[in-house]
């Protein structure tokens, strides 16, 4: 090989490992240019399983904690019949007020009928009844595990333990990238990460290429995205080169390593980062209705109003998959409190995210996605002697919606039983929730697959089939 630094820097003798992976007829060689080629595919734009499909991409508004669909879009006035008296599924019925056992607690909020479609909303969602008809409710979902970190991980890579890819990196994976100078799967989390941390948008055993990019949600958000003081960008090419150099020599002699193409690709990409972020993330060339729509400058809605426009703007980008995060919505205590905090925080900037996608002819081809890991019981117990009105964990019902993207708005599909303690129609596992979404993305779950620890696996584990009744 023909290098422009002194090649008997390196001309040590190859190790009895290096020696036997370079036999026949250097296929390690061949190897290594089958990997790196494999590297840039994965991030490049593909063409969809389904070419019907609509959606491009995918912004995913994720509720970590658990956000209770009996208080924010399944109303159950049963519960109101049933307030305070104890849990008991038998149907016999007594005071709990000074019992200490459990007791159904009604909602603390009323109920209204949004848009032509009659979508329920409680009476705390002010600015979302004006897309109502953009939404699609799901009301059948169930999952498995009552503890965040394991329902995080299970909602977010079909995989209650972690370790495996996340929804994104496996969309990103199918699709690739429309902008190769951005990370196709970006995650805009709040200033803690949730529970079980980066793990929720991991690549897995998927090329490290794909793994989700979070962006810091003050100050700059990515560390280091400019170069040092007195550093040219010509500079930064030059050692950039040079470093090139020195890891190609070491990757042809060693095959086998195969992390080491996907951390030259990711030099490369910061480099063309530092050029691309700054400006995608600026907000300051948006007009001041937009700012106001997203309730950005106002509380509570700043935060999150600012990162939905910029999910917005990512999108515009080309950014295949982003996931934005809004927590806690774990309300053990004081439900009416703690939801009636938590959904003005959310309300305004998500009713704007539809309309300015919408008003951008971006909402067809933008597949949005609102759900927490699982939802709340009707019943909870006396805590420090007193009634929290609060409610706990709940795998068995759930509260979706999706909107854009080809699914089937204006629409609610399933139901919870009268005190929205299980699912009982339309009734899937998550697994098929996300069957679906690929598919809306116009990905096939059963196509979808990568080789690992001998057999070829899949975002839903071992198969499953999409929820037709969600889709147009």
């Amino acid at each position: 090989m023909n290098h422009k630094f002194p090649p008997s820097a390196f001309n040590l003798p190859p190790s009895r490992r290096d020696f036997l992976y370079s036999l026949s007829a250097s296929l390690g060689s061949v190897a290594f240019s089958s990997m790196l080629a494999e590297a840039n595919d994965k991030v490049s734009a593909k063409g969809p399983h389904f070419p019907e499909a609509k959606a491009k991409h995918c912004i995913f508004l994720y509720m970590e904690g658990g956000p209770s669909h009996i208080d924010t879009f399944d109303p159950k006035p049963k519960l109101s019949e049933l307030h305070l008296q104890e849990f008991n599924r038998s149907g016999e019925q007594q005071s709990a007020m000074s019992s200490g056992k459990r007791y159904y607690v009604e909602s603390p909020f009323k109920f209204q009928k949004a848009g032509e479609s009659g979508a329920d909303m409680c009476d705390r969602w002010q600015h979302l009844p004006r897309v109502a008809d953009e939404l699609c409710f799901y009301r059948g979902c169930q999952v498995e595990s009552v503890n965040h970190p394991t329902a995080n991980y299970h909602v977010n890579t079909g995989n209650r333990f972690g370790g495996d890819p996340s929804l994104g990196a496996w969309v990103t994976y199918g699709l690739g990238s429309e902008n190769k100078d951005l990370p196709g799967f970006i995650v805009l989390p709040e200033l803690a990460f949730p529970q079980g941390g980066a793990a929720n948008w991991s690549n897995g055993y998927l090329p490290t290429a794909l793994q989700g990019t979070p962006l810091r949600p003050k100050g700059s958000p990515i560390l280091d995205i400019s170069p040092p003081a007195g550093v040219s960008r010509e500079h930064q090419r030059k050692n950039l080169d040079f470093l090139h150099q020195l890891n190609d020599l070491h990757a042809h002699r060693h095959p086998e390593h195969a992390d080491l193409s996907a951390r030259m690709n990711n030099y490369e990409l910061a480099f063309r980062m530092q050029m691309q972020v700054p400006e995608a993330l600026n907000i300051d060339g948006e007009t001041k209705q937009t700012l106001e729509n997203y309730g950005i400058g106002q509380q509570p809605t700043d935060n999150f109003g600012r990162r939905c426009l910029l999910a917005r703007k990512l999108v515009e980008k080309g950014v295949r998959f982003v996931q934005v995060y809004a927590s806690t919505w774990d309300s053990h205590d004081y439900i009416a409190k703690a939801h009636g905090a938590l959904i003005p925080t959310v309300d305004q900037p998500i009713a704007a995210l539809i309309e300015d996608l919408r008003e951008r002819g971006l909402l067809d081809e933008t597949l949005i996605v609102w759900m927490g890991e699982f939802g709340r019981t009707p019943d909870n117990g006396v805590r420090g002697g007193g009634l929290a009105y609060g409610r706990d964990h709940n795998p068995d019902a759930m509260s979706v919606w999706l909107a854009g993207g080809g699914c089937k708005a204006g629409h609610t599909i399933g139901a919870t039983d009268e005190i929205g303690a299980t699912a009982v129609e339309y009734v899937h596992h998550v697994r098929d929730l996300h069957v679906t979404l690929l598919k809306l993305l116009g990905l096939d779950d059963n196509k979808l697959t990568y080789y690992h620890a001998g057999r070829f696996k899949q975002l839903s584990q071992f198969g499953g089939k999409s929820i037709e009744e969600l889709i147009a």
